[in-house]
């Protein structure tokens, strides 16, 4: 059933109205046009970009960032447009200046919103929301009543026709027009491949996202009214071609700068892709509409811009759109996916939409026919999300750490050895377990009477919760609250991540950074392997199966913990950890204690990690429990590894602060516990190691050589905070070949291939001299006064002694030091 209404004789502009006496404006506009496309997209890639060099480099987020580039991009987009909105005579190149002028002065508002950290993610969405209404709100206003319609004279004698509402205009005021629904129907399909290839936040996040997507609709709305579009309407064929043409391309422009301030760093990109094209098909509603009878209003640009906006912001995670999840399939590449798939379907919206409505004598579906293909397309959407999408609610938590920590000072040394570290461990543990119990109790009941599933921990004695920016306020202002910090979740992925494996052959024998630090002598001369000495591996997984490592698996119900996926046996997909912990105990010349035994723990998930899982496996290690049972109840301390080797790092973006998980190495190191941690790879800046828990000082903290023994320009600098001298040792860690999952072995640059050796040293010193397991202090001191010279790096800060502490590990002198 089709709606052919003729359109009332004379209405809209005269053939004539608008046409412009010199090409030259035209052309002015069309270099403006593409000027402020190149730039617009051009920084905002080069802003995020930035925002990605920060994150990988370590380095401080700059707050100003956005804000000057929103500011930049306005004044460069923003003077071209001004000199089109009042220079030019013809009224369509002056109403394309007005429309990219406002467009880029809302930029500048919605673009320094970015000034908030990712990590913030709701409170960035409720404030995107509300400057956007508001400046929906002032546009509105500003503009003005829609230019009004200029009737041709007649052409016979008779009296003109009195002038009344058109009946479409009157009957669309109380209910959908076609065009609004074909408008709805199109947002929905925009909307279909984020609902297949993404994933929704939380429920609070979600609503935000909505609101947020609604307001940038109104806004592109009120940019895109009848006003903007009279001067491109009209009613013969040239003014259909032009409407769809130029009025869409004009419209494309100003719904880029729009989107681009549209979304936290990194979500705005996808959009900046497909939403632009969809300006052919508003101005083939626009010939729609006005073949119908009467302007189109806004009410197709809110739903349509507002539906499309709604699938970046609402299902991608900013903090995940990131290059460090950019080597896999991970939500980068399917954020490409979707934004690919997106701008294909904007395509084919544009063509279609421009066949179907916008010829000048092309016929428009009926609201019965408009409203069946929305329905069918919102059915399609819900089938698609429950069917071959991620349905469900992906939120982040919040991590609640209380002022009162537990008082560790007085625990006795007790008997050297294993026996001594066994009592000081289950003194500690006591302590930190009974300290939780008496000050989280109040809270986990508030916590639980509103829903908000607690989690508790005793580590640090702090609650994981659900929650949002109202519950962080509520959380913040109770008096035994110090702070509350986001705890990361990741949302999952429409399939699953590749296994990272490994494409080189297994080794013949000790491989040169093992050879560098002495280890085979030790192993062949000293007959110490390490056995007796079990390390503890927190990181991405390990791969219990392959041969250099199924061997030294303690096993039992007590040796392995997976926070995020709760699998129940050894397992690795992303590679780290199996590299790292063959690094410490891999057997056939790969790892430096291949005698001594690992336990592990999952902290990372595709890369990113959050406060709660880094420490759910420190506190795991410091009392492992079986499989379901409660840390708090269930812990063994007496089964803890006697070394933790830690190649992670905890930066803002993931949730923490430079204080998140010091009382848990404060608590690891007064049971007796070792805990060595990557410097990090954010050199060769000077101060560079600042991610927890590198810069504490009871960690003993590993940068990376090379071959040549000399600092690689990659490992982190000190000092750490407070000018200590950081890190501690350096061990190889360029071109470390080591176990990968399924079997296979690869070559891996970082601190985090240096760090497990480390520990593997202490193994050795531990295994060679059993007196020494838990004596923190002279194992230091022995690594300290035994480790060789190493040279400086190209740009390291200054002397060796000062940057990179006390030199290259040497296996062979700390365990012939330790036997003494």
């Amino acid at each position: 059933m089709l709606a052919d209404t003729p359109p009332p004789p004379g209405y809209g502009f005269p053939p004539s109205a608008g046409r412009p006496s010199s090409p030259w404006p035209v052309v002015a506009a069309a270099l403006a046009g593409g000027w402020t496309v190149v730039l617009a997209v051009l920084l905002q890639a080069v802003g995020w970009s930035v925002e990605q060099l920060q994150v990988a480099a370590g380095w401080d987020r700059q707050a100003w960032l956005w804000p000057a580039l929103s500011l930049a991009t306005a004044v460069a987009v923003g003077l071209p447009a001004l000199l089109l909105a009042l220079l030019p005579r013809s009224p369509r190149v002056r109403a394309t200046g007005r429309g990219w002028l406002g467009a880029a002065l809302a930029l500048i508002a919605l673009g320094s919103l970015r000034a908030l950290p990712q990590v913030h993610h709701e409170l960035y969405l409720a404030a995107l929301a509300g400057t956007a209404t508001l400046l929906a709100l002032l546009t509105t206003r500003l503009s003005g009543p829609p230019a009004t319609a200029t009737t041709s004279p007649p052409a016979t004698t008779s009296p003109p026709a009195t002038t009344t509402t058109p009946p479409a205009a009157a009957d669309g005021a109380r209910r959908p027009r076609a065009v609004t629904l074909l408008a709805i129907a199109a947002g929905l399909a925009l909307l279909l491949p984020w609902v297949r290839f993404g994933a929704l936040g939380g429920l609070l996040e979600t609503v935000l996202a909505a609101l947020a997507a609604t307001a940038v609709g109104l806004l592109a709305g009120a940019l895109l009214g009848d006003r903007f579009w009279s001067p491109f309407t009209g009613d013969g064929p040239p003014r259909a071609a032009r409407t769809v043409l130029v009025g869409g391309l004009v419209a494309g422009v100003v719904l880029l700068l729009v989107v681009a301030g549209a979304g936290h760093s990194g979500a705005q990109l996808p959009a900046l892709l497909f939403v632009p094209p969809v300006g052919f098909v508003l101005g083939a509603c626009q010939v729609a509409a006005r073949r119908a009878g009467a302007p189109a209003g806004s009410a197709p640009v809110r739903w349509l811009v507002g539906l499309a906006v709604f699938g970046p912001l609402a299902l991608t995670d900013p903090e995940e759109i990131s290059i460090l999840l950019a080597t896999t399939r991970d939500v980068p590449y399917w954020v490409a996916v979707a934004s690919g798939v997106g701008l294909a379907v904007a395509v084919v919206l544009a063509i279609g939409y421009g066949v179907l409505l916008g010829r000048p004598r092309g016929r428009t579906p009926s609201r019965l026919v408009a409203a069946s293909s929305a329905a069918v397309l919102l059915l399609t959407v819900g089938v698609v999300d429950v069917a071959a999408g991620q349905p469900g609610l992906y939120g982040e938590r919040l991590l609640v750490v209380l002022r009162e920590q537990a008082d560790l000072s007085g625990i006795p040394a007790g008997t050297p050895g294993r026996a001594g570290r066994d009592a000081r461990t289950a003194e500690v543990y006591r302590r930190l377990v009974a300290t939780a119990e008496r000050t989280q109790g109040a809270l986990r009941r508030d916590l639980t009477r509103l829903r908000l599933d607690p989690t508790p921990y005793y580590l640090v004695n702090a609650i994981e919760t659900d929650g949002g920016p109202a519950v962080r306020a509520w959380l913040s202002a109770r008096p035994e609250v110090a702070r509350v910090l986001v705890s990361q979740r990741l949302r999952p992925l429409p399939a699953p991540a590749p296994v990272s494996g490994g494409d080189r052959p297994a080794p013949t024998g000790p491989e040169w950074n093992i050879r560098m630090l002495g280890a085979d002598r030790v192993w062949s001369e000293l007959d110490v392997t390490g056995s007796g000495v079990v390390i503890g591996s927190s990181d991405s997984g390990v791969d219990g199966t392959h041969p250099t490592l199924a061997a030294g698996f303690r096993g039992g119900d007590d040796s392995w913990y997976d926070p995020w996926d709760h699998t129940r046996s050894p397992t690795d997909s992303g590679g780290h950890g199996t590299h790292t912990t063959a690094s410490a105990v891999g057997r056939d010349g790969i790892g430096v204690a291949p005698g001594a035994q690992w336990v592990g723990c999952v902290n990372l998930d595709r890369n990113l990690g959050s406060p709660a899982h880094y420490l759910d496996c420190l506190q795991f290690m410091l009392a492992p429990f079986p499989a379901g049972g409660d840390p708090f109840t269930d812990g063994r301390p007496e089964r803890a590894p006697d070394v933790l080797t830690n190649s992670w790092g905890c930066p803002s973006i993931e949730g923490c602060d430079p204080g998140a998980l010091r009382p848990a190495t404060a608590a690891l190191t007064a049971a007796g516990i070792l805990v060595v941690a990557a410097a990090g790879n954010t050199g060769p800046d000077c101060g560079s190691i600042v991610d927890p828990p590198a810069p504490y000082p009871d960690v003993l903290t590993v940068g990376a050589v090379g071959r040549d023994r000399r600092v690689t320009e990659f490992s982190s600098r000190g000092p750490a905070a407070g000018g200590a001298a950081k890190p501690d040792l350096v061990a190889p860690g360029a071109e470390i070949l080591s176990a990968m999952p399924g079997g296979g072995y690869a070559v891996l640059d970082g601190t985090s291939m240096a760090t497990p050796q480390v520990a593997g040293v202490v193994a050795l010193m531990w295994s060679a001299n059993p007196a020494l397991v838990g004596d923190l202090a002279r194992t230091r001191s022995i690594l300290r006064d035994t480790a060789q010279p190493a040279g400086p790096a190209d740009l390291s800060c200054g002397p060796v002694a000062a940057s990179t502490g006390a030199g290259l590990v040497d296996a062979y002198a700390a365990v012939r030091a330790a036997r003494r």
